[in-house]
């Protein structure tokens, strides 16, 4: 099979992030160093990612976590950040997260050792709405969620519409829904700050139809069979 997709399935990362890896050389295989997209590899072949073996994964693991705050979506960091992966204890696995949240952001996360699964869910083809719940500066106005629908500009270019609710109000602030399909970094607070209401505090609650529901902060589970018909994949 091909290289970027081995190291998928082995979970090192989703497919077009294992395409990186290798053009920017860090993937070895039998001790040369490899940077052309496109070769094929055998089991037979040695592997190896920032010198460390790579090998297909035997079990799949699916895992739902509510992120905390200061917490950064990756398996290391060189800064000394608490990591999320760091959270799910008695998993004998290489998870990694799928998609990011930002460190300042809580909510539904999820974390896997499958390539593909992870491919599935954050290649742009695959337009899944994820919904976030805010507390933003002021109260927005029905202007403001017409500039949603129609799409805002940001600094790197225009978002794809979205949808932006008001559910409740706190003091003088709203509490707002919004919702996205694409996952650029600190978009919905680039999103909010682009029509005036920045975001105090930010949650992601929900994917396609799968809930975060009443899991704790810091606290996961594994994903079930309804889970995987929520996201519209199957397992």
């Amino acid at each position: 099979m091909r290289l970027q997709k081995y190291l998928a399935m082995c979970g090192v990362a989703s497919r077009r992030a294992s395409e990186k890896l290798i053009t920017d050389g860090f993937v070895t295989v039998n001790g040369n160093v490899v940077t052309e997209l496109g070769i094929k590899i055998s089991a037979k072949d040695v592997v190896l990612v920032n010198g460390k073996k790579t090998e297909l994964e035997k079990n799949k693991f699916y895992i739902m976590i509510n992120k905390p705050e200061g917490y950064i979506c990756a398996v290391s960091d060189d800064r000394g950040r608490p990591c999320v992966v760091d959270l799910v204890e008695g998993v004998n696995a290489r998870l990694y997260p799928v998609g990011r949240l930002d460190y300042d952001t809580s909510g539904l996360l999820l974390l896997t050792n499958d390539g593909d699964f992870m491919q599935k869910l954050t290649h742009p083809s695959y337009e899944i709405w994820k919904t976030y719940e805010a507390v933003v500066k002021g109260v927005p106005t029905e202007n403001d969620s017409a500039k949603f629908q129609s799409g805002i500009m940001l600094d790197d270019g225009i978002a794809q519409p979205g949808v932006l609710t008001i559910i409740g109000y706190k003091g003088n602030n709203a509490i707002v829904e919004v919702m996205i399909k694409e996952g650029r970094n600190r978009q919905v607070r680039r999103m909010m700050q682009a029509v005036g209401h920045p975001v105090i505090s930010l949650k992601r609650v929900r994917m396609a139809a799968l809930e975060l529901g009443n899991l704790k902060p810091g606290a996961w589970r594994m994903l079930k069979q309804e889970d995987f018909n929520d996201l519209f994949i199957e397992n």
